[in-house]
């Protein structure tokens, strides 16, 4: 039956691992396949038209895999390129943008907003569209944080250097008077603790993986997709389209877990190309 089938995500590299995370805390019986495109990877400095097209690229072959649902666990796919996905296929497709729009709309106090990503998805006024298609008087503040995924790629996430950083990329928005920040990148909850800490008890930090894993939730249950075998043992499998070690090495920060198989393949796909 259809709920028996595995939850697609795919992102361009590890940081999409934080939305598997989530979705295995809150739905442990599920399986998972997930996709990182780390041969094409920064999707965040590519123009629209190809970020869209890596987008499809990847979600057939997800689909070519018999998936249930597709989570878009990359923000600027999300910000760009996820209506595309929606009119192309007839299973429910999910990004980690709305989810997190909505729960920064719903927690703000003085309707003042900051949100932190890559490029792409800062100039794409993306998240700011969302939050004020549910509250037009709520004051958006994008901000690009360009080093915030190399230093979380080779595993500086706390010290005093991450802390002056983050420290002073954020030096903006503090004086924006926000007291909710979207972490609009799926490697950000990795810096949890030093963003927190430079923006203070004040500031409602706002992850976007927590946010997609609970809608997820909601949509299987509405589309009678949610698994119902609590003692099931998930299962996870993960392709990656460039250097399988590097992933696992990182990968492994992310996730939280070991990652015992890691499959290479080649993005566009055609059948028997798994390497």
């Amino acid at each position: 039956m259809n709920r028996y089938k595995p939850i697609g995500i795919f992102d361009s590299g590890v940081g999409g691992l934080t939305v598997v995370r989530e979705v295995l805390n809150l739905l442990p019986e599920e399986d998972i396949v997930y996709l990182g495109d780390t041969a094409r990877v920064p999707y965040g400095i590519r123009s629209p038209e190809t970020v869209t097209r890596y987008a499809i690229e990847n979600t057939e072959f997800l689909l070519s895999l018999g998936i249930k649902a597709l989570v878009v666990a990359c923000n600027t796919v999300s910000a760009i390129g996820l209506e595309e996905l929606q009119k192309r296929v007839d299973i429910p497709v999910l990004g980690v943008l709305k989810p997190g729009a909505r729960a920064a709309a719903a927690r703000t106090r003085n309707r003042r907003v900051g949100v932190i990503g890559t490029e792409t998805t800062i100039l794409s006024s993306s998240y700011q569209r969302a939050i004020n298609e549910i509250d037009p008087e709520i004051k958006v503040y994008g901000l690009a944080c360009p080093l915030f995924v190399p230093l979380v790629e080779e595993g500086w996430t706390d010290g005093e250097v991450v802390k002056a950083i983050v420290s002073r990329y954020l030096e903006g928005l503090r004086h924006r008077d926000i007291d909710t920040l979207v972490l609009g990148c799926t490697h950000y909850p990795l810096l949890k603790g030093p963003i927190a800490e430079v923006c203070g008890e004040g500031v409602t930090l706002i992850d976007s993986a927590v946010e997609t894993a609970a809608t997820l939730k909601d949509v299987l249950l509405t589309e009678g997709l949610l698994r119902d075998d609590e003692n099931s043992l998930s299962k996870r499998l993960f392709f990656v389209t460039d250097a399988p070690e590097r992933f696992r090495r990182i990968g492994e920060r992310f996730l939280g877990e070991r990652i015992d198989q890691i499959e290479k393949v080649v993005i566009p796909y055609h059948e028997h190309e798994i390497i």
